[in-house]
C-alpha cells in the first residue's frame, strides 16, 4: 500500500479533494428516516445478502455503477446512498495514512501496537488474535463517531525475502507458514467471529511476489518478477493462500509490479483463478494505489487507458483505490471491450462486503457494535496489551556472564546512550496512527534507576563523532551502560531499500568505544525492522547483552526496561535470518529465486541458505533455561492414497504423492511435548518444531521447514505438557519444479529444540482412479 507522498500526481492531488470534502460521518444507507428507500428490498436486512445486492445494482445506472468503482466512491442520492472511503489502514493499530481516517475530536489518539515485524516474534496466534480484536474494537468506535471506515487494507503478508528490504518492517517474517498463521489470526481478530458478518473487513497485501521497493534504479512501478511456479506455490502465495482459506478475509489487495511479464492487478490467472477460483474469496479484490494507473502509464502494459481498465476488471478486480476506472471503465465498456455484466460482477463483490458490515442496515448505532465509542479507544485495557505485546516480541540475542536482568539495587545508575534512546515516534514505525502516548526507552530506564543520558549521535545517521566525548564521559561514571541504536524510517521503509546491513553512519564506532569506557556492563538494544549485521558487537567481550526490540510500539520503552531488569522475561524468536554484509556481495534484490544455484547464487532464507549467518531464525535467549522430552510421537504414518493411473503408471509407485491424490481431509500427526523449566525463574517458552524432508537426491527441497509453534508459559521448576498437531497435506509437503504440492514418503525428520524425532510416512493404496 502507497501512503501519499510517493503515489503519482493525479493520486495524490485526488486524495487532497477527497480529505477536503469528506462527509461529517461515514456512510450508512438505509435510514429509517428516508421514505424513499426504507421499503425497498435492498434494506430488508430478513433478506439474503445476494438478493439485497442483485436488487441495489438493478437500481443503479452506468454511470452510478462506473463511480462506485474506485476507493471515494459519491454518493448515490436517489437511493439513499452516502458517499464512501474504502482507504483505512490499520497495520498495527488504527493509522492516519489513507483518507478514510481522521484523527481529532473525540478521537486524537489510537492505540499503537508494536510493528509487526515485533509482534510476529512473540510466535504466538493468540495475541495476534486478541490485539485485531482491540484494533477493530478502535475502528468500529471511530466508524460510529464518523472518523473512520470500516474497510482496513492491512496486514501485510508479503515475504520477507531479502534483509533489505524497506517494508519489511510491516511483515511477519521470512517463514511463509509463520506469516501465513500471523494473517489468519490477525484477520479473525479484525473481522470478528459473528458468522457471515463482519466487524471490519481486513485486506490482504500485496499480492504477490511484491518485495522489491527502489533498488539500484529499479522500483516498484517498473519491476518485473521473475518467479518459478516452485517458488510462487512453495513460497510467495502461501500467506495469501492461508489469509484467505483459514482467515477469510474479506479482501486481497493486488500489487504494482508484473510477475512474468503480466501485472498482478491484470493477471486472470492470478485473481480470478487463483484468489477468487481456488481459495474462495468470499468478498472483493483492490488495486494498490493507482496500480490500474501504473500498468497503463509506467508498465506501458496496454495500448489504450479503456483495454487498461477492461483487463484488470476482466482478470477480477473489483475496486481501484485511484480514479483510473472510474475515468476510463464506460468507455471500455461502449468501446465493446467491457459489458455491464463485468461491471455488475465487481460490484456484487463489494456491495456485498458492505452489506456483510452493516452498512445497509439503517443507523449503526442500532447494531451489534454501535455502543462503541470514545471510551473504547486507548482505554487502559488496550494500552496494557501494547505493553505486553512488546515485551513478547523483544528477542534477547546474547547474554554473557548472565549479566542481563540487571537489578535496581546493584545497577542504581544507569548511562543511557544513543540516537534512539528517547525516541517517540521512531518505536511506532510505518502505517501507524498517532499513538495514545509514549513511553521513551529513557523513560522507562528512569523508572528502575537514576539515569545519565547522552546520545553520542544526533540522530540514525550518526555522520560524525563530535557527541562521542559526553556519552563515554557518562558510561565511565554509571554502574551499567545501554546504548539504545539501530534505524529508522529515514534508513528502512516504503520507497527506500536499504544498501547495506550494516549500522548507518558512526553508530559501531560509537558502540565499541562506550563498550570500552564503561565502568560496569554495556548492553545494546536495537531498534530495527530489519536485519543487522552487528558481529563486532556479538563477539565483543565488553558488550554484555544484546536485545532487539523491531520498533515496539507506544509501549516499548517500557517493555524494554521491564526486560532488561527482569520484571518481564523475554520469549521472543527472531522472524527473520540475520544475514552478514557479505551476504549481499553480487546479490541483486531483483533476483527472486529462493533457492541456491550453482554458480554462486546463496538463496534466500533459512529454509534455503546454508552460508554463515549473524543470528539465525528462530534465535532467542531466555532468562531461564528450557529442556524438551518428546512424551509421544507416532513413527509410522499412514497416508491413504488413490492409485491415479495415467496410462500405465500408478503414482503410488512414486516417492513424492501428489497431494491431490492423497486423502488428506484431518490427516495429522500428533505430538505430546514436555517442556521443563530446569532454572530458577519462570519464563515463557516459545517452542518451534521444524521438519526435515526426505531428500531424495533432490537439491530443490527445503533443508528444514517450520510446521508448528506453540507459546507456553512454564513456572520455574515445573513442565507443561504441549500438544501439537502437524497437518500432514499441507505441512510435510514439498513443492516440485513444475509447482505441484506433494508428499514425500519415507522418513520426515522433526526436530523440536535439541530433539529429533523421525516418522516414516508410507502411502496406502485406495484404488485406482482415472485421470
Amino acid at each position: 500500500m502507497s501512503s501519499t507522498f510517493s503515489l503519482s500526481p493525479l493520486i495524490t492531488l485526488f486524495i487532497l479533494l477527497l480529505q477536503s470534502s469528506c462527509d461529517a460521518r461515514d456512510s450508512f444507507a438505509c435510514d429509517a428516516k428516508d421514505a424513499a428507500t426504507k421499503n425497498l428490498p435492498f434494506c430488508n436486512v430478513k433478506l439474503a445478502i445476494p438478493e439485497r445486492v442483485k436488487d441495489l445494482i438493478g437500481r443503479l445506472t452506468m454511470q452510478e455503477k462506473v463511480n462506485l468503482l474506485v476507493n471515494n466512491a459519491p454518493a448515490v442520492p436517489r437511493v439513499g446512498m452516502k458517499s464512501y472511503e474504502w482507504w483505512s489502514e490499520a497495520l498495527h493499530g488504527v493509522s492516519n495514512v489513507g483518507p478514510g481516517t481522521r484523527f481529532g475530536g473525540v478521537f486524537p489518539a489510537a492505540t499503537s501496537f508494536p510493528q509487526v515485524i515485533t509482534t510476529a516474534a512473540s510466535f504466538n496466534a493468540s495475541l495476534w488474535e486478541a490485539i485485531g480484536r482491540v484494533v477493530s474494537d478502535e475502528a468500529r468506535a471511530m466508524y460510529n463517531g464518523g472518523a473512520a471506515g470500516l474497510t482496513y487494507w492491512s496486514p501485510n503478508v508479503n515475504i520477507f525475502r531479502d534483509p533489505r528490504w524497506g517494508r519489511g518492517q510491516e511483515t511477519p517474517g521470512e517463514d511463509p507458514v509463520l506469516a501465513g498463521r500471523y494473517a489468519a489470526s490477525y484477520v479473525k481478530g479484525l473481522q470478528g467471529t459473528d458468522g457471515n458478518k463482519l466487524k471490519v473487513a481486513a485486506c490482504c497485501k500485496h499480492f504477490t511476489a511484491y518485495d522489491v521497493d527502489n533498488w539500484n534504479g529499479v522500483d516498484r512501478f517498473h519491476f518485473n518478477a521473475l518467479v518459478s511456479k516452485q517458488d510462487i506455490e512453495d513460497t510467495f502465495d502461501v500467506p495469501f493462500r492461508m489469509c484467505v482459506k483459514e482467515g477469510k478475509v474479506a479482501s486481497v489487495m493486488c500489487s504494482y509490479n508484473q510477475v512474468n511479464g503480466v501485472p498482478t492487478c491484470a493477471d486472470p490467472n492470478l485473481l480470478k483463478k487463483t484468489v477468487r477460483g481456488v481459495w474462495g474469496l468470499d468478498g472483493y479484490i483492490v488495486s494498490d494505489c493507482d496500480s490500474v494507473g501504473v500498468l497503463y502509464n509506467s508498465q506501458h502494459y496496454t495500448s489504450t487507458p479503456e483495454e487498461a481498465a477492461a483487463d484488470a476488471i476482466k482478470a477480477g478486480l473489483d475496486l481501484d483505490c485511484g480514479p483510473f476506472l472510474g475515468v476510463h471503465t464506460q468507455d471500455a465498456v461502449k468501446k465493446g471491450l467491457l459489458t455491464e455484466a463485468d461491471v455488475n460482477n465487481a460490484l456484487v463483490n463489494t456491495l456485498k462486503v458492505q452489506m456483510r458490515l452493516g452498512m445497509f442496515d439503517g443507523e449503526p448505532s442500532a447494531q451489534a457494535y454501535g455502543r462503541l465509542g470514545p471510551k473504547d479507544v486507548c482505554k487502559p485495557a488496550h494500552q496494557e496489551l501494547a505493553l505486553e505485546a512488546a515485551r513478547q516480541g523483544i528477542v534477547l540475542l546474547k547474554n554473557t556472564g548472565p549479566t542481563l536482568p540487571l537489578s535496581p539495587q546493584r545497577h542504581r545508575t544507569v548511562a543511557v546512550i544513543g540516537p534512539n534512546s528517547d525516541v517517540t515516534v521512531t518505536m511506532i514505525g510505518n502505517y501507524a496512527g498517532i499513538a495514545c502516548g509514549y513511553t521513551s526507552p529513557l523513560q522507562g530506564i528512569g523508572r528502575y534507576a537514576k539515569t545519565i543520558h547522552q546520545q553520542g549521535c544526533s540522530n540514525v545517521a550518526c555522520r560524525d563523532d563530535k557527541q562521542f566525548g559526553p556519552a563515554l564521559d557518562a558510561a565511565r561514571h554509571a554502574d551499567a551502560t545501554i546504548l539504545v541504536i539501530g534505524l529508522d524510517q529515514s534508513i528502512e521503509a516504503e520507497t527506500v531499500d536499504r544498501t547495506s546491513l550494516l549500522l548507518p553512519g558512526h553508530q559501531q564506532d560509537l558502540v565499541s568505544k562506550v563498550a570500552a569506557a564503561s565502568k560496569g556492563p554495556t548492553i545494546l538494544v536495537l531498534m530495527s525492522g530489519g536485519p543487522v549485521d552487528i558481529t563486532f558487537a556479538k563477539n565483543d567481550p565488553k558488550v554484555a547483552g544484546i536485545l532487539w526490540a523491531g520498533y515496539p510500539g507506544q509501549a516499548g520503552g517500557a517493555a524494554i526496561a521491564d526486560i532488561l531488569f527482569g520484571t518481564a522475561s523475554p520469549g521472543g524468536k527472531l522472524p527473520v535470518t540475520w544475514y552478514p554484509q557479505e551476504y549481499l556481495k553480487n546479490l541483486a534484490m531483483t533476483n527472486m529465486a529462493m533457492r541456491p544455484s550453482k554458480i554462486g547464487y546463496p538463496g534466500r532464507t533459512y529454509r534455503f541458505y546454508k552460508g554463515p549467518v549473524v543470528y539465525p531464525f528462530g534465535h532467542g535467549l531466555t532468562y531461564t533455561h528450557f529442556v524438551h522430552e518428546l512424551s509421544s510421537a507416532p513413527t509410522v504414518v499412514s497416508v491413504p492414497v488413490h492409485g491415479h493411473r495415467h496410462g500405465n503408471n500408478t503414482n503410488i509407485s512414486n516417492k513424492a504423492i501428489r497431494v491431490t491424490h492423497a486423502r488428506c481431509g484431518k490427516l495429522s500427526i500428533a505430538l505430546h511435548v514436555d517442556v521443563k523449566n530446569v532454572g530458577s525463574r519462570d519464563g515463557t517458552h516459545t517452542l518451534l518444531v521444524f521438519s526435515a524432508p526426505p531428500n531424495g537426491g533432490n537439491h530443490w527441497v527445503p533443508q528444514k521447514s517450520l510446521v508448528a509453534f506453540e507459546k507456553v508459559h512454564v513456572p520455574a521448576k515445573t513442565k507443561q505438557r504441549v500438544r501439537v498437531n502437524i497437518h500432514v497435506c499441507k505441512l510435510l509437503s514439498v513443492v516440485d519444479k513444475s509447482g505441484i504440492r506433494r508428499i514425500p514418503m519415507g522418513e520426515h525428520s522433526l526436530h523440536i529444540g535439541d530433539v529429533k524425532h523421525s516418522v516414516s510416512l508410507q502411502a496406502e493404496a485406495l484404488g485406482i482412479i482415472k485421470s
